[in-house]
Formats: structure tokens, sequence, C-alpha cells
């Protein structure tokens, strides 16, 4: 039981909050023209720490279980049955960036701004970039995004973004801080892991994607909108919208708390965006997300609020955290202070994307329902003026993550192949100028390889 406790605390804190592509050229050697050759020289710009390993597989087929993954931090965001490449040799760089912050364990460093750089021995030209979904480390999406990125020959870059964990928010002195440095340190990390590509194989990448599932989909639109000069292009799966003035988690997740105390009911839900066709999920996430995850970004914006709960801590055991504060059951974000919507102001989006990005959204999101999420961000792109840079697609039967398409395999499908496939327009699009098809909505397959298969048109 302990174990299961774990696991599931591991998914819902974490989650709270892969990828293919066409190579863009042939694939290039390490100028020292040997495997590993020189690896110790590559030094990543800004890093106050760094570990490199030549390793004969880079992928979680042989990492699972070495210090150089963290399969628990991954769990439930892909389905069991989800194919993994392997055989991708090359180097690995994990380390870290200055910050005072030490949520992150990992590696015993007790350390924040943790980060993993791999660079294949084959590599295609490009780099892929990402930030931890929820409130994960660093190696969350190496079985989701990693895999198939290096398999395809890119380099591959990932960031904790500073902090982790369900107590994330006690990081930085006012409100907004610590989602605020997500960003600054994707886009440090992204500049760091260009020059050390650069000190790898002799010159920058050719291109460069930003990409993420949760808070790394808003990493990713967050990028594309304030630092389009270090990307061509991105694919957002399933971001968290934050908006000053709302739609964002704070004016959806309180009904979802109401409802898990008894206080609000399936109209409720439906009023802030959840699709009745997700109400299977919910009794699911009334104990498993919507209690933690409201708590946790209220206290991040609004500490004010209720400085009792979380106070200074979520909780320590499971239960603790992942209950409910009843008083967010009466949270109403558009009557909170001025000061609490400048502190979303800071990480707000703005739609004003100046690179190609694709969103993919499940319809069944029970977490980050897409009627007050990536339906109100697509309409603030065309709204922007960017919207022939933008492609939305809506992926019937998927929800937030697909490890619960395990539990629910005749009513859900994972996302993950869509991503894929996804992932593979974008570079198209980049690349070769191809458009992807228009927005749509991909429907669910009743037969077929529905876990490692879908077509977008």
């Amino acid at each position: 039981m302990r174990t299961f406790r774990r696991v599931r605390l591991h998914t819902a804190v974490a989650t709270a909050l892969a990828l293919t592509g066409a190579a863009p050229a042939a694939a290039t050697a390490p100028r020292d023209g040997g495997h590993c050759g020189g690896y110790e020289t590559v030094r990543v710009p800004g890093a106050a720490h760094q570990r490199s390993a030549c390793l004969g597989d880079l992928t979680t087929s042989t990492l699972s279980g070495t210090p150089y993954t963290d399969m628990a931090d991954q769990a439930g965001l892909t389905a069991k049955d989800t194919g993994r490449p392997s055989g991708v040799p090359g180097v690995q760089i994990d380390g870290y960036f200055p910050d005072t912050s030490h949520f992150n364990t990992a590696h015993g460093w007790n350390h924040d701004a943790q980060f993993v750089i791999r660079l294949p021995e084959q590599w295609n030209g490009g780099l892929v970039v990402t930030g931890a979904p929820g409130t994960r480390k660093q190696y969350a999406t190496d079985t989701a995004i990693s895999d198939q990125a290096l398999a395809q020959g890119y380099a591959y870059a990932a960031t904790d973004k500073g902090n982790s964990g369900s107590d994330f928010y006690r990081d930085g002195s006012r409100p907004g801080d610590a989602v605020a440095e997500w960003n600054l340190r994707t886009t440090q990390l992204t500049r760091a892991a260009k020059r050390a590509v650069a000190q790898r194989y002799g010159h920058v990448p050719r291109r460069t994607y930003m990409t993420g599932i949760s808070n790394g989909g808003y990493l990713t639109r967050w990028q594309l909108e304030n630092h389009p000069e270090l990307y061509d292009g991105g694919v957002d799966w399933e971001g968290a919208l934050w908006t000053a003035d709302g739609p964002n988690l704070l004016t959806s997740l309180p009904t979802a708390v109401a409802r898990t105390l008894g206080s609000a009911g399936d109209e409720d839900m439906e009023s802030v965006g959840f699709a009745p066709g997700s109400a299977f999920l919910w009794p699911y996430h009334e104990k498993a997300y919507w209690g933690v995850t409201q708590k946790i970004y209220r206290a991040e914006f609004d500490p004010g609020y209720d400085a009792g709960c979380p106070g200074r801590s979520a909780g320590s055991a499971a239960e603790q955290i992942l209950a409910p504060c009843p008083s967010d059951a009466a949270y109403d974000y558009a009557s909170r202070p001025a000061s609490v919507h400048r502190a979303v102001a800071r990480v707000a989006l703005t739609g004003r994307i100046g690179r190609p990005l694709i969103t993919l959204h499940g319809d069944l999101d029970a977490l980050l329902p897409k009627a007050s999420d990536s339906d109100v961000y697509a309409r603030m792109v065309d709204g922007s003026g960017r919207g022939q840079r933008h492609r939305y697609y809506t992926v019937e039967g998927g929800t937030h993550v697909d490890g619960l398409y395990d539990t629910y395999p005749d009513r859900l499908r994972p996302i993950l192949p869509c991503y894929r496939s996804a992932f593979r327009a974008l570079t198209a699009w980049v690349e070769r100028g191809t458009r992807p098809p228009a927005d749509r909505t991909i429907g669910r397959p009743t037969s077929g390889d529905v876990v490692d298969s879908c077509a977008l048109a």
C-alpha cells in the first residue's frame, strides 16, 4: 500500500499540472569522429555543476533502473504498452545551474535548476527542448519524448523548471515567482544546450524545437510567444492556460473541489468547462488531482486567501497532500484583489506566437478541460493575428494522462501517438513548407494499433 501511495502521489501531484519527426538532414557524427571521444570536454555554459557519461544507449529501454533516468517520475504519463525505441549510443550530461532552492533531490544533489542533455552519436542536426510537466523533474518525459527524439537523431534537453514537488510554490519571495522561474530556466537551458551541441558536433543546431506536456505545453506556448528567436516551432500537448482575467486553473478547479466536497453538481462542472463525457473520470480526479492542484497553485498566486491551507507545506503524507482545502471550494478568482491578478499576469499567455505551433488536447481532459483551456488559447492566437502559424487538434477519447487508458481502454485513447504524428507534421511544415491538416478532431479508432498509431488526417 505504501508503494501504491507513493506511485499515486508521484502521478497525481506531478501531473497536476512524444515525439518523432523527419530528420532534417543526413546524420552527423561527433566532430572527434569516434564514439564518445572527447566527450569530457563538452561544457554546459553557466552550469554550476555537471557530470558527463558515455552510454551505449540513451533510451529508457536501457537506462531504466539506472541513475540516468527516473521511471517513477514518469508514472502515469504513458500507456503501459507504448513502444519504446532503443539502441541510441551517445553522451548524457546531468547537472544544475546556480539556484537557491533545494526541492530536487535527484543524484543526492538537493539542488534545483537540474537539467539533462543527451547527445546521440548519430545526430540529425536538430535539438528538442522541453520542461517537466506538472511538478515533476527533468526525467519525467524520457519515455514520452526523449526516447523517440533520440531515435530520430535529435539532441535532447530537459529542465526541472527550477522547482518541483507539491511545495514548489515556496520557491521565490513574491507570488508568481516559482512559475516565472519555469520560463527563465527553459530559456536558460535552450541557450546553453545550443552551445553544448555546437561543442560536440562542430556547429549549432540547424533546427530547434520546443515541446512539452501540460505545464511543459504552457512553457512551449510561452517560449514561442516571448523567445521565438530561439526556436523554429513547437508542439504543445494540452498546455496549461494562464490569463490574468481568466480562464485559468483557478477559475475551473474551485468548482471541482466543491464537487469533491458535495457542494457542486454536474451542471456546475459543465459550466466551467468540464466535458459531460468525462464524468466517469471524475471520481478518480476527486481523489488524485483536483484538491492538490487547486491548493498549491492558489498558494503560488494568492497565498493570502487562506494562509493556513496549505501554509508552508501541502503536507507530508499522501493523504494530506492530495486532500483539498475546504476553503478552496468557495474560491472566486474574479473577486480576488488586483495583486492576485497581477501575479498571474507576470506569467500570462497572449497568443502572440512567433513560430509555428501545433496544439493537441483531449476532449475528455478532466484536469485541464479543453473548453476553458486550449479552445480559449486557439481563439487568443487567432485574435492576435497569428492563426496562420497555429494548428489545433482535438483528440477524441484523450485525457490528461495516457496512463488512464490502461484502466479504460474501451473509452479512452492515448494522445502520445497523435503527438508523434503532430511532431512529424511540424517538422514537415518548418523544413519543407508542407502545411499540416486544418484544425480538426482526430476520431477515436475502434480497431488497429491505438497505442502507437495516429493519423492527423
